[in-house]
């Protein structure tokens, strides 16, 4: 291929539009700690929201969130949660779908709901602030997922 030769793209229009579509809405309804940690600390207006069960909570938290368990979204979010403040939930990993359940509940009680990827496994691991029932709890940045040496982000 020269210079003046245009790449044709290997996908359909149908194709690549579906893909835009997908990608689209992830960013829609998902995002992740370090741009909720940002949110937060520029002060944008939503509640965090931990859905784990009572232990989880108690053993420790992002800072900033409010428990509300997933059992028990449907009944306390319309008294504890004004219905035009938008909710980023998160439970405790990627390995667990209860924030995705949560926030089915929110969504079909009519909130602006986004998933915080990762959980709050990721939310401690890339070194976001966590509390627990005794106060602070001091954690390194783990490594493999946020550059050592450096207060910077991954550059996503």
């Amino acid at each position: 291929m020269t210079l003046s030769e245009t790449p044709v793209s290997p996908l359909s229009a149908d194709a690549r539009e579906a893909a835009i579509a997908h990608f689209a809405a992830k960013l829609r309804y998902e995002t992740d700690p370090s741009d909720v940690a940002a949110a937060l600390a520029a002060g944008e207006r939503f509640t965090l929201v931990d859905v784990r069960n009572h232990a989880s909570w108690h053993q420790g938290r992002a800072v900033g969130a409010v428990h509300l368990p997933r059992t028990e979204v449907a009944a306390r979010a319309p008294q504890e949660i004004p219905l035009d403040t938008p909710v980023v939930v998160y439970c405790w990993s990627p390995g667990c779908n209860g924030a995705d359940k949560a926030a089915l509940e929110f969504a079909m009680l009519g909130y602006e709901v986004r998933l915080m990827i990762g959980g709050f496994e990721y939310w401690a691991r890339e070194g976001f602030d966590v509390v627990d029932d005794a106060g602070p709890v001091i954690r390194s940045a783990d490594p493999l997922v946020i550059p050592t040496g450096s207060t910077d982000d991954c550059g996503c």
